[in-house]
C-alpha cells in the first residue's frame, strides 16, 4: 500500500509542514476513533481538483467496524461524495441525516474538516456502524462527547498537540483508563478501567468529584512522582503530555489532553495505563544487560591475563620456534580481548566492527618484527555486527593483517614504507573483506588448498566453517591479495 508521503507528492500540493501536521494528526487518531466508536479515513486533496485521495484509514478498537475493505489509495472523483466537496469547500463538519447502506450495514458518515495555519488541508470521514448502536451507557456517552469535543478542535486547527503521541509503545489508549476532568482538574467520569488503576494506587471509594492532583498527591510518595509542575500540569489537565506516577509497586502512565472545542479549555481527558508488570520487565531486560556487560568485561580480564602469561612464558624461552609460536597465540588471545572490550561497553549483543578492525591493525603494526614501517588503512565499513560472528571476524583479520606485514615486508630493504588496505563493503546480506598489501607478493607454486601455515588453515577454518563464507587468495595489483566473502544479518 503507498504511504501518506507518496500520496501527498504524487497527488496533492500539500508541503512538508502540512505532511508533518497530518502525520502527528494520525499518531493520535487511534483515540479519535475510539471514543467515536468509528473508523476514520483522511482523505486528501487532489492538486488538481479531480476529487480526494484516501491517505491513511484507522479501524476502531472499542466497535465493530463500517469498512471491512481497506480504502488506502483509493480515489473518489469530485462530485460522487457531496459530503466530502462540501467539508472541504465549506470548512465545516457535515452530517448526513440518513445512513448509507454498505453490504446491508446501515452506517452514518460524518465528515470533519482537518485545519492547519487557518486552511483545510485534508479532511476525515468518521464511518460509524449502526448495527452496533444500542442504548448508551454514561461510559458510551462520555466517549461520545470527549469525541465530539476532539472533532471540533481539529475541525478549527487545535489538534493534534505538540508533543506525546499515541503510537509510542507504552502510550495509553482509551480502553485502558479513560478519566474525564471539569476546568478545575476535579473529575467528572471515570471508566471502570480508569477507577481500577488508581485503586491499585490506594484509593477507596470512586473517583468522581475528586480533585485528581490533590489525590495523587495523598497516594504517591514524593520520591515516586514527578516534580510539582508537571504533576499539575498533567494531572490537572491543563498540558498535553504524559507522566509516570505510582507506588513501590504500582506504576501509571498518565497521559492529558486538554479540551477546547471552543478555544477556551472546557475540561480535559486523561488516558491511564497500568505499565507495572511492562516497567518490571524493562528492569529486568537492563539487569540481564549489565550482567552481559559485567561478562564480556570479566572475559576481557581473564583474556588479557593469559595473553600476559603466554608473554611472560615468551621471554623466558629460548628456543625461538616456541617464542614465535607463543608471541602469535597472544595476538591471537589479543583479537579475541578486543571484541570482549568492545562488547562491555555496548548497549546490545552487537558491536561496531570499524573500531575493532582500526584496532587490530594498529596491534598488528605495533607488535611486528619487520623493520619497514607498515601502514594499515581501512576503507569502507564493515557496519554492525553480532558478538558471534565478530569474534571470528577478528580472529581472521588479525591473521590476515599479520602475513601480510611479516611475509609480505620482511628483508625488504629497496622501500621505505609499506602499506596495507583493508576494504570492507556490505551488499544485499554479504560482507565483503579484502586485505591487499603492495609487499613483496606470494612465494612461487602457492596453493591455498596445499598450504601447511598454521595461520592460514586458522583463517580458512574460520571463514568457511565458523562465518559459512567464501576465501580466496591470490596475487594483488603489487603484493597479496585476500578476499572474504561472508553472509550477514
Amino acid at each position: 500500500m503507498p504511504s501518506l508521503h507518496e500520496l501527498v507528492r504524487a497527488h496533492t500540493d500539500l508541503v512538508e509542514d502540512d505532511i508533518a501536521w497530518l502525520q502527528l494528526l494520525m499518531a493520535d487518531w487511534q483515540i479519535l476513533a475510539d471514543l467515536s466508536f468509528a473508523d476514520l479515513v483522511l482523505w486528501l486533496p487532489d492538486r488538481e481538483g479531480r476529487g480526494f485521495w484516501a491517505g491513511g484509514q484507522m479501524r476502531p478498537t472499542t466497535g465493530p467496524t463500517a469498512l471491512v475493505d481497506d480504502v488506502l489509495g483509493t480515489f473518489i472523483p469530485a462530485g460522487r461524495r457531496r459530503m466530502l466537496d462540501e467539508a472541504y469547500g465549506s470548512g465545516r463538519l457535515v452530517r448526513e441525516g440518513d445512513p448509507e447502506w454498505r453490504d446491508d450495514v446501515p452506517v452514518r458518515v460524518e465528515v470533519i474538516p482537518v485545519r492547519r495555519a487557518g486552511r483545510v488541508i485534508a479532511i476525515i470521514a468518521r464511518n460509524t456502524n449502526l448495527l452496533g448502536v444500542r442504548t448508551p451507557s454514561r461510559l458510551e456517552l462520555s466517549y461520545l462527547q470527549t469525541a465530539a469535543e476532539l472533532t471540533q478542535m481539529i475541525a478549527s486547527g487545535h489538534f493534534p498537540l505538540p508533543g506525546q503521541r499515541s503510537d509510542h509503545a507504552d502510550s495509553p489508549r482509551v480502553g485502558d483508563g479513560f478519566v474525564r476532568l471539569d476546568p478545575a482538574g476535579k473529575v467528572v467520569y471515570a471508566s471502570p478501567n480508569g477507577l481500577s488503576a488508581y485503586r491499585r494506587l490506594g484509593l477507596q471509594g470512586d473517583l468522581a468529584g475528586l480533585v485528581l492532583t490533590d489525590l495523587t498527591r495523598d497516594l504517591v510518595p514524593v520520591r515516586k512522582r514527578p516534580d510539582e509542575e508537571t504533576l499539575s500540569a498533567v494531572l490537572g489537565g491543563r498540558d498535553g503530555r504524559a507522566t509516570e506516577v505510582g507506588t513501590d509497586d504500582v506504576t501509571l502512565i498518565v497521559r492529558s489532553i486538554p479540551l477546547r472545542p471552543q478555544g477556551d479549555r472546557s475540561g480535559a481527558l486523561l488516558l491511564v495505563r497500568d505499565v507495572t508488570e511492562l516497567r518490571s520487565r524493562d528492569r529486568e531486560l537492563v539487569t540481564k544487560d549489565v550482567t552481559i556487560r559485567e561478562i564480556h568485561h570479566r572475559v576481557k580480564n581473564n583474556l588479557q591475563t593469559v595473553a600476559a602469561l603466554l608473554r611472560l612464558q615468551a621471554r623466558r624461552t629460548q628456543a625461538e620456534d616456541a617464542k614465535a609460536a607463543l608471541e602469535e597465540a597472544v595476538r591471537r588471545v589479543g583479537s579475541i580481548a578486543i571484541v570482549h572490550e568492545t562488547l562491555s561497553h555496548a548497549l546490545e549483543e552487537t558491536v561496531d566492527f570499524d573500531d575493532i578492525a582500526d584496532r587490530l591493525g594498529a596491534m598488528v603494526v605495533d607488535v611486528s618484527g619487520v623493520d619497514l614501517p607498515v601502514r594499515v588503512v581501512r576503507e569502507g565499513t564493515f557496519g554492525k555486527l553480532s558478538s558471534d560472528a565478530a569474534t571470528p571476524l577478528a580472529m581472521v583479520l588479525t591473521e590476515l593483517l599479520q602475513n601480510a606485514v611479516e611475509h609480505g615486508y620482511a628483508g625488504l630493504t629497496d622501500r621505505t614504507e609499506g602499506r596495507v588496505v583493508v576494504t570492507a563493503r556490505r551488499i544485499v546480506g554479504r560482507l565483503h573483506v579484502v586485505v591487499e598489501d603492495d609487499g613483496r607478493g606470494l612465494p612461487d607454486g602457492f596453493d591455498l588448498d596445499g598450504s601447511t601455515q598454521l595461520g592460514l588453515s586458522i583463517v580458512r577454518t574460520l571463514v568457511e566453517s565458523e562465518l559459512g563464507g567464501v576465501l580466496e587468495i591470490g596475487p594483488g595489483s603489487r603484493g597479496t591479495r585476500v578476499q572474504a566473502d561472508l553472509p550477514v544479518d
